[in-house]
């Protein structure tokens, strides 16, 4: 099993990565690879290279900072072509936000990013509080025991999520059939 998280900062080593970096440990120790892959460039071959990637996955977290009270427009954008393009291979894979920040605006960013995974109607994967660090360096999120401790649940909680998942299809368990799309125009 394996999950892949995108760093949506375009800082590659900083807050969000450190943050990527704690739920990457925790997956790693409860036997899940993981890949932490740079999503702060939205053209089109990083896109492409992430969807290759998000393919072979089985689960998904995205990470973002908050810049203006919500997730960065560079994430935004990379995750509006990742659904046009990858949308198919994201059904029913676990996905969880992660969002790090210096004061505010975190809940406003999973919101925002939450919504990429319940359109593709992904399970959502929660910690023991909202999926959020603080920090203005990494060093500072390193300090942020709270913001630590609720990104191992999270590596935790996701990896029981996806034994389950693989328990239930070795049992004979499938994925819901979906039915063909019904879209309302409102406008007459």
């Amino acid at each position: 099993m394996k999950v892949l998280l995108l760093n949506g900062s375009p800082r590659k080593e900083g807050c969000t990565f450190t943050a990527l970096s704690e739920v990457a440990k925790t997956l790693n120790q409860n036997g899940i690879d993981t890949e932490i892959f740079q999503a702060g460039d939205p053209d089109k071959d990083n896109v492409k290279a992430a969807a290759a990637k998000l393919k072979e996955a089985d689960a998904l977290v995205v990470g973002s900072p908050v810049y203006w009270a919500s997730p960065t427009g560079q994430i935004i954008e990379f995750m509006d072509k990742l659904c046009s393009m990858a949308g198919k291979d994201m059904l029913h894979k676990p996905a969880a936000a992660v969002a790090s920040a210096r004061r505010a605006g975190t809940t406003a960013t999973l919101d925002v990013l939450q919504k990429y995974f319940s359109y593709h109607e992904m399970p959502v994967v929660s910690a023991n509080y909202w999926n959020m660090v603080h920090g203005n360096t990494p060093a500072e999120v390193q300090q942020d025991e709270e913001g630590l401790q609720i990104m191992r649940t999270l590596g935790s909680n996701m990896a029981w999520l996806l034994k389950c998942i693989e328990a239930g299809k070795a049992a004979g368990i499938t994925t819901p059939q979906a039915e063909d799309k019904i879209k309302t125009n409102f406008i007459r």
